[in-house]
């Protein structure tokens, strides 16, 4: 699962700051709705996410289906998901199992990941041509869908999918489109920006789990 949230999966690897030049032009259309997603989000100190990651197969067969919680403040995140919760501080890592009382440590080096969770939302604006596709009125609802390919052809995945409401200008789901034919779908239930979140609480603190095995890969 440590594998499956940094996108070798991965959600949120280096998915945001300055433009660069691309390789194709990009639509100007969906340049313009990014840049005010972008611009929108990095307007929050701090982010809570409340998201369900399905994994599907090719042929649309969910085969993992669990819900999580993510809090991003700048370059720190701490990703809660069932029996574990990942911590990253932007200088080291913590990946704790809670079934087997253990935690992981390694340094944070985000060019080892292909795409990681404060990158959601400014991930277009590197190494990336996407374009509008279409939009699409779900529930009364109208959702501008923009796709994105890597032009980085060596990357585990081709396609990324964003599907973004009109009106609010916020992200609902994001869909990675794994070469080993995996589809992972991230739905966005609920966010909450600008809560109070100290520092210490995207570090680990191994001192609150009697008789954890502390595993120092660093």
């Amino acid at each position: 699962m440590k594998q499956m949230f940094r996108f070798n999966l991965l959600l949120y690897a280096q998915l945001f700051i300055a433009f660069c030049t691309f390789s194709q032009a990009n639509d100007p259309q969906a340049t313009k709705i990014l840049n005010e997603i972008s611009q929108k989000y990095k307007s929050y100190t701090t982010l809570q996410t409340y998201f369900t990651l399905k994994v599907e197969e090719r042929d649309g067969k969910i085969i993992n289906n669990q819900q999580g919680i993510l809090h991003t403040k700048g370059d720190k995140y701490k990703l809660e998901l069932p029996g574990q919760e990942l911590y990253c501080d932007n200088e080291t890592c913590w990946l704790y199992l809670k079934d087997a009382n253990e935690v992981q440590i390694n340094n944070y080096d985000p060019l080892e990941q292909s795409i990681i969770p404060t990158q959601f939302y400014t991930i277009y604006e590197k190494d990336y041509f996407y374009a509008l596709t279409e939009e699409i009125t779900e529930n009364n609802k109208v959702y501008q869908i923009i796709e994105l390919t890597p032009n980085d052809k060596s990357k585990s995945y081709f396609k990324i999918k964003l599907s973004i409401n009109k009106t609010s200008k916020s992200i609902t789901k994001i869909k990675v489109f794994d070469k080993g034919g995996s589809r992972y779908v991230y739905e966005i239930q609920k966010q909450t920006p600008n809560l109070i979140l100290n520092d210490t609480f995207f570090k680990f603190d191994a001192t609150k789990h009697p008789g954890i095995e502390v595993i120092d890969l660093k």
